[in-house]
Order: structure tokens, then C-alpha cells, then sequence
């Protein structure tokens, strides 16, 4: 949900007391709901706006094979429709019934997305819309064909004594964010503030929580929760069937704001400090302090979400890296998966120029099936993020060991046994010995290739039975071994890095430009913002020349661009491998097709 972005605060007496008197089950001094955790395989990625059919499919074809854990979704409840205004993607964030016909699908299919990503061994988390309903200036039809007006949603049904009407400020919108009272009982953005206090609305919001999990989800992701009282969401969530996984979006804010430690005995709350501190280490370089990361965070380990940037950060510019910044960002979603602090949630989106655009549609607004690279972003599917996901798993349970760092901008760990990583955010190779707590053995370099079937299609490295091993990390890259990903594989020791010289014969219009982009941080992991330009100072051929990884497989396309239209080659994508030996270097000629 759209919501400001705010500081610290304090949780206060007169709510401690109010829950208390409220007689909700009491934790540490929090209000007291699910306990349920999303178990050992626990990286989320969120498919922002995805329908349902790409959901499935991507649960079978690659969110299962590679180890995520579970998936958030988008809002699956009838929302407004909003064709002046180009079909936003906040129209899904505004309820006008709990039936599931949306954009991205109907019941039937939300059905059958469920039953097939649990086959792959993924869960379901529902972005749950809770706090509010459809907003005034939106009066009409719903995605589902439910007529509603402000204060009247006939399909629920709700009416006007089912919201708060906070009488102040004119157009009872929030506008004192340090009053608790107006920042639960006045309207977020014009939004119809439920009375959450009320057993008939409690009762309402259970049942449609209850629907979603008689049809197998796992959990929820609760929108806005700072807006309705801790004990009121408790109250919400606390009969709901089973005992699904809860975690609540509460953004910090200032003195008088609640916090989100009251929210902390429902589930897990979302940490916004993280993004924050992990994405501004990564964007300027400043690496050596993130063995200290818990203790500059607001919640624990325990009970925190963490992510790099979320769907509203992207977009109000909170966020200090986003899919647009390239390499700083997919090395920053890697260290997230790698590092032991709470629940990794990484983003998978749409592009987007304009913040408040949807999602990539048809006409009439229907979302259209996902297509990696054509207006669909798809960050979890790059190999710095997909394949750190395995290396979470197999690391489940261990503690950081072996903390190495430069100082500055280049740091390295352990995870017990299981795994070790290196990230070199500097503008020189890393070579080292690192010191290891691996046993000995050799490894897949996960970060630049895959372990299939006991091979390594990218570099591996030896370690010996002391537990070190000797590697070069390039420039703004990383190195990413584990119990899981070992076999035979080309040493990269000859060439640690390799010099590319593409040459591509490539046509253009007056005003065209030629870039290649590919699935390694340095080709911009398939992000044409961050893809490679090229040189047309010998057209019709243009040329650039790159440093990659060596001994690696290396998939790439050429695309061109004229102003913001992007034109991509046709598939599929190119292939080729690095230089493993001397003289470490290749030029790669090809023709546009």
C-alpha cells in the first residue's frame, strides 16, 4: 500500500494497557496471534501483479527447482477498475468485495495456481488488503462486476456504520502522523477506513482469509497494518483455520506512530531499516560494517522480513537500490539470501518509468502472461539471486563464521560447514586465500555458474584440508561456494577474468543504439537500463569490450534502443563460454538477428 515514509517510534504505555484491557494473548508485552514460521526453505520472492497462470508456471519451472520457499501474490480480492487512469497498479490495493475475479484471474485459477505451486514444493503468501476498502473518488464497477459507492460495498456487504468517519481534517484523510488515533481511525489516501473493532467486521475479514486458506494458502502478508491496532488484527488473524505463516507490512514512524515491535506476536513484521542499511552499503560501496547488521536493525532476526526493496520503495524512493541500478543491486539481494537475518524476501516486478503504471496489460487492463524481458523485470531469476537460494538452504541453522574483510568494500564469510561467499564491490579483482570451514572438495562457483549433475558450468575452485581455498573475485562481483554445488569444473586459476570484445553487425535508424545485456552482473543481468553500450565508431559493426568472469558460461542478447522504446534481438539467447587459460581474452562476432 502506498503509504509515507517515516521514522522511528517508540511503542507507548496507553497501547500496552489498551490491548491488555482489550484481553488479547499477551507475549513479551505484544499482541498475540500465529506463531507460524515459513519453515526451513524460507526465501519468499514477491510476483508483484503476476497472474495466476505465470505464478503456477513459474512455481513448477523454476521457483521449485531452485529452492524458494514461497511466493507472495498480489491482492486476489475484486478491486476497482481504473481505465482514466491507466489501469494503476494501487487499483488491486483497493477492495471492492472478497471474491477472487481480478486482473490476473479468477477464482478458478487462483485455485489451481495454489494446488500446482504446492506440487513444486513452494507456498502461497496472499498480499492481504484488510485495513480498508475502495476509496471514494473511485465509485463504479469492480473487477468482479460489484457495484459499490464510498461507505457502501453491497457484495461484502458492508455499509457506512461498518468504517470510521474520524471528523477531522476536512476530508478525514490522515494528515497529524504522530497522532496514533488519526493514523488508525482517519482514511489513508481517501481509502474507506474499516471499523476493525467491530465483531461483524472482524467477522468478515476472517472469513475471507478463511476462504483463501480452505484453498490451500499458506499465509499472508498484511497491507497497511499500522493503521489498525495491534489487537484488532489479532482479533482478525488469531481464528483464522490452521496456523498460517502472518507477516505485517508496519513502516517505522515517529514519536507518537506505532511501532513495529506491537505487531511482533501476530507474526513476523517487515524491516524497513534493512533496505536502508544493506542497500546503501551496496550502492556506495561500504561493505566491512554488515557483520554488525543486527544490531543496527529495529527488529530481531526472529521476527523480521527483510528485502532490499519492495514494491512501494521501488517506487517512492525510499529504496537505495532498485532492478534499475544494476549489479550493486543483484549483489545486495545475494548477501540478503546469504546472510542469517530474518525472512529474505526478494522483488520480482515490471518495469516501469512511470510509478504509479501497472502492470503490463491488454486493453481492457487484464494483465498479460509473463514474458522475462518484455516489460516483466523477473529479478529472482538471475543467477546471483536464483542460485543463492540453494546455498541458503544448505547453510539452514549455521552461524557466520570465518568474518574477513578489507576494511572498505570487500568482505567475505562463512556459513558453518555449509557454505562460503565472497563480495568484491570494488573496481579491482580480489585475489585471496580465503580461509574456509568447508570441508575439502571441489566446488561450483554458483555466483557465475551452475552445479548440474556433479559438473560445474562455470568455474570451480579446490579447497584443501585446511579449509582454504584460493580464488579472484572480479570487479563488482561476487564468489559463492556450498556443501550442494560441488563437482568437476574448469579451475579458473589461468583466467579469473576475461577480456570480451563484442562485435555485433548491426543495421540501425538514425537515433538507434546498440547495447548488449546478458545474465551476468556485468552485462546488467538482462536489465536493458543497465545493459553495455556500444561503440559505433566502426559501423555497421559495433563494439565493446568487457570484463567477465572466466571459464564461464555466459548467455547474452544484443538489443537496441531509441529514446525509452527498447527493440530486442529474436531468441534465443546467445551462448558462449570465457576463456579458461592464457591470453584470457576473446572478441565474439555476431550478427543481429
Amino acid at each position: 500500500m502506498r503509504t509515507r515514509p517515516v521514522v522511528a517510534a517508540a511503542v507507548t504505555t496507553l497501547l500496552a494497557t489498551a490491548l491488555l484491557a482489550a484481553g488479547v494473548v499477551r507475549h513479551g508485552g505484544r499482541a498475540e496471534a500465529s506463531a507460524a514460521s515459513p519453515g526451513a526453505k524460507d526465501v519468499i520472492v514477491h510476483l508483484f501483479e503476476w497472474p495466476w497462470a505465470s505464478v503456477a508456471k513459474e512455481c513448477t519451472t523454476v521457483l521449485g527447482p531452485k529452492g524458494f520457499g514461497g511466493v507472495q501474490v498480489s491482492p486476489p480480492q475484486e478491486h476497482v477498475v481504473l481505465p482514466a487512469k491507466g489501469y494503476p497498479w494501487w487499483q488491486d490495493y483497493q477492495p471492492v468485495s472478497y471474491q477472487l475475479t481480478g486482473r490476473r484471474g479468477n477464482r478458478a485459477a487462483f485455485a489451481s495456481m495454489v494446488q500446482t505451486c504446492h506440487t513444486a514444493g513452494v507456498k502461497i503468501y496472499v498480499d492481504a488488503v484488510v485495513n480498508h476498502m475502495a476509496g471514494g473518488s473511485s465509485t463504479g464497477t469492480g473487477s468482479g462486476g460489484s457495484t459499490y459507492s464510498q461507505y457502501a460495498y453491497p457484495a461484502v456487504p458492508y455499509g457506512n456504520g461498518d468504517f470510521h468517519h474520524c471528523g477531522r481534517n476536512g476530508n478525514d484523510d490522515i494528515v497529524n502522523w504522530g497522532d496514533r488515533w488519526e493514523v488508525q481511525n482517519c482514511e489513508l489516501v481517501d481509502l474507506s477506513d474499516l471499523k476493525t473493532e467491530s465483531s461483524y467486521v472482524r467477522g468478515k475479514l476472517t472469513a475471507y482469509l478463511n476462504d483463501l486458506v480452505s484453498l490451500g494458502v499458506d499465509g499472508f502478508r498484511v497491507d497497511a497494518a499500522k493503521h489498525l491496532p495491534a489487537a484488532d488484527l489479532a482479533a482478525i488473524v488469531d481464528p483464522v483455520t490452521g496456523d498460517p505463516y502472518v507477516f505485517s507490512e508496519v513502516i517505522e514512524g515517529g514519536s507518537g506512530e506505532p511501532a513495529p515491535e506491537e505487531y511482533t506476536g501476530i507474526g513476523d513484521v517487515t524491516e524497513f531499516r534493512y533496505g536502508d542499511v544493506v542497500g546503501g552499503a551496496f550502492k556506495d560501496g561500504t561493505l566491512s560494517g554488515l557483520n554488525t547488521l543486527a544490531d543496527r536493525m529495529r527488529l530481531g532476526s526472529g521476527d523480521a522480513v527483510a528485502f532490499v526493496d519492495n514494491h512501494d520503495t521501488q517506487r517512492n524512493g525510499r529504496a537505495k537500490l532498485t532492478y534499475k541500478d544494476g549489479a550493486p543491486y543483484a549483489l545486495a539481494e545475494a548477501f540478503m539470501i546469504a546472510w542469517p537475518y530474518g525472512i529474505p524476501q526478494v522483488m520480482s516486478s515490471f518495469t516501469f518509468t512511470d510509478p504509479e503504471a501497472g502492470p503490463p496489460a491488454s486493453a481492457d487492463g487484464t494483465t498479460t502472461a509473463v514474458s522475462c524481458g518484455n516489460g516483466w523485470q523477473c529479478e529472482h531469476r538471475t543467477r546471483t539471486t536464483a542460485n543463492m537460494v540453494a546455498l541458503r538452504n544448505a547453510a539452514a541453522g549455521a552461524a557466520v563464521t570465518n568474518w574477513w574483510s578489507n576494511g572498505s568494500n570487500q568482505i567475505a564469510f562463512g556459513r558453518g560447514s555449509a557454505a562460503y561467499v565472497a563480495f568484491n564491490r570494488s573496481g579491482s579483482a580480489l585475489t585471496r586465500t580465503f580461509q574456509t570451514s568447508l570441508p575439502a572438495g571441489t566446488y561450483c562457483d554458483v555466483m557465475a555458474g551452475d552445479a548440474t549433475g556433479g559438473s560445474c558450468s562455470g568455474p570451480a575452485y579446490a579447497v584443501n584440508a585446511a579449509g582454504q581455498v584460493t580464488a579472484t573475485v572480479a570487479a563488482n562481483s561476487a564468489l559463492a561456494l556450498h556443501i550442494n554445488a560441488r563437482g568437476t569444473g574448469t579451475q579458473p586459476a589461468g583466467c579469473p577474468a576475461a577480456s570480451v570484445s563484442f562485435a555485433a553487425n548491426v543495421t540501425t535508424t538514425w537515433g538507434q543504439n546498440v547495447y548488449v545485456t546478458g545474465n551476468t552482473a556485468a552485462l546488467g543481468n538482462w536489465n536493458p537500463a543497465s545493459a553495455v553500450p556500444l561503440s559505433s565508431a566502426s559501423y555497421p559493426v559495433w563494439t565493446a569490450t568487457v570484463s567477465l568472469p572466466g571459464a564461464t558460461s555466459v548467455q547474452y542478447k544484443y538489443i537496441k534502443k531509441e529514446g525509452s522504446a527498447v527493440i530486442w534481438e529474436s531468441d534465443p539467447d546467445r551462448t558462449r563460454t570465457t576463456p579458461s587459460s592464457s591470453p584470457c581474452s576473446a572478441t565474439w562476432s555476431d550478427s543481429w538477428r
